[in-house]
């Protein structure tokens, strides 16, 4: 029994010594660490507010769309490592995206990428088609007519730069069950004829149609060189939306809380802790004591996370990191005092701390679990600000359960044969 209970000792201070590396304010310089920090939200550091607009109005099912323009939008902004973007919905037809920390807005966009209208064309005559500008020179045209097809945008799965093995660079697309279908039909009806592929009304390609293409996977070749390869995959897939949209409104957002507001969180925290701590050593004496010990493994293990997984904290996470502190507690609380009930039994410490456990772990399984269920609701349903809450929220009990249920046994084994009895309580 004490030799189990020195291994799990152990490991605990390895995961304290590590928690307390990542949760340093300024981590040391050490590899695979030394870039991890805390990410603040638009509310404690400001950045770049879009709005985009889209159009739903061919839309069988707009609410569908939107959310999954939104998906686009957020893998797209995770790709060029912005994390935990703020991104909701506005309206009917509107996406408002908030990149914390990001001030240039010329960056922010080219971060995001442009949106466009992804069209395939074919030739077409004077009377049913139109002249478009190749988007690279708009002094360049494709010559002829041309007229759109029922292939568009948001049948692509994905375009990629693959190189061939005679050394030459080719885009792969890919199409979803339904494009395969248009693309066969597309092929087959225009053999031997161009295939224009157009970008917000531009002409990014118009590769010649060699065979009919039936699996709806395609390679477009003539790129000069990997970079215009590069270009045009990245055009293509910007042009993979469910719905056009369109940037109407881009902005500047100012920190709205400012350093001292961010300075006051830290200290209600901070005030929050030693409050706690106070009540418990005060109530429960030693045992008090080793769930302050808890408790500051708690926090350091909590706030090396939010680095680790890179969670943006707004005032609202930064409300339910606090609300956590208190939670975090609330399952030594109910241990101690069912351990209580159990020394006025006459039971000695160890039976003690054994049954106390036991009995109040039902009650601290079933208050956390309706917990988590609330933290998830809020994140399925709340916005940007609301789950950032949920998050922190839902960490912080999952936390809490390993520091109560694990730190706080092992200690209180771990002091068992020293001066630890009934009059400690």
């Amino acid at each position: 029994m004490r030799k189990k209970i020195w291994i799990n000792i152990v490991l605990i201070l390895i995961i304290t010594v590590v928690a307390g590396l990542l949760s340093y304010p300024k981590e040391p310089n050490i590899k695979y660490i030394k870039n991890l920090k805390v990410h603040q939200g638009l509310d404690l550091v400001g950045g770049t507010e879009l709005t985009y607009e889209a159009d739903v109005s061919k839309s069988k099912n707009a609410s569908a769309d939107i959310e999954n323009l939104s998906g686009v939008f957020e893998a797209r902004i995770n790709e060029f490592g912005v994390s935990e973007p703020s991104i909701q919905t506005a309206g009917s037809n509107r996406i408002i995206i908030g990149l914390p920390g990001i001030s240039d807005i010329n960056q922010a966009i080219e971060r995001i990428g442009q949106t466009y209208d992804l069209k395939f064309m074919t030739e077409g005559t004077k009377e049913d088609g139109q002249i478009y500008k190749d988007y690279t020179n708009a002094n360049v045209t494709y010559p002829g007519y041309w007229k759109p097809s029922e292939l568009s945008g948001k049948n692509l799965v994905s375009a990629s730069v693959q190189s061939q093995s005679d050394l030459s660079v080719v885009v792969a697309i890919k199409f979803d069950d339904a494009g395969k279908e248009l693309f066969k039909k597309l092929t087959t009806d225009n053999l031997q004829k161009r295939v224009a592929i157009v970008l917000d009304n531009k002409i990014v390609s118009a590769p010649t149609v060699q065979s009919a293409i039936e699996n709806g996977e395609a390679v477009i070749t003539g790129n000069n060189d990997i970079a215009e390869a590069q270009n045009l995959a990245k055009r293509l897939n910007e042009g993979m939306l469910p719905v056009p949209a369109k940037l109407i409104a881009q902005r500047n957002v100012g920190a709205t809380l400012g350093k001292d507001s961010i300075h006051k969180s830290f200290i209600a925290g901070l005030l929050g802790i030693l409050f706690v701590m106070l009540f418990m050593v005060i109530r429960y004496r030693f045992p008090g004591f080793i769930a302050c010990m808890a408790l500051i493994i708690y926090s350091l293990i909590t706030l090396a996370l939010f680095k680790v997984f890179a969670i943006t904290l707004t005032l609202a996470g930064i409300a339910g990191f606090i609300l956590s502190i208190g939670m975090a507690v609330d399952a030594n609380i109910l241990i101690f005092e069912r351990m209580k009930e159990e020394l006025r039994r006459g039971r000695n410490y160890s039976s003690s701390i054994k049954t106390g456990f036991a009995r109040a772990w039902t009650s601290i399984r079933d208050s956390n679990v309706s917990s988590l269920i609330t933290c998830t609701i809020l994140f399925i349903f709340g916005t940007g600000v609301v789950k950032g809450f949920a998050v922190t929220l839902a960490l912080g009990i999952l936390v809490s359960l390993f520091t109560a249920i694990t730190v706080t046994r092992n200690l209180l084994y771990l002091f068992l044969n020293n001066k630890v009895n009934k009059k400690d309580y």
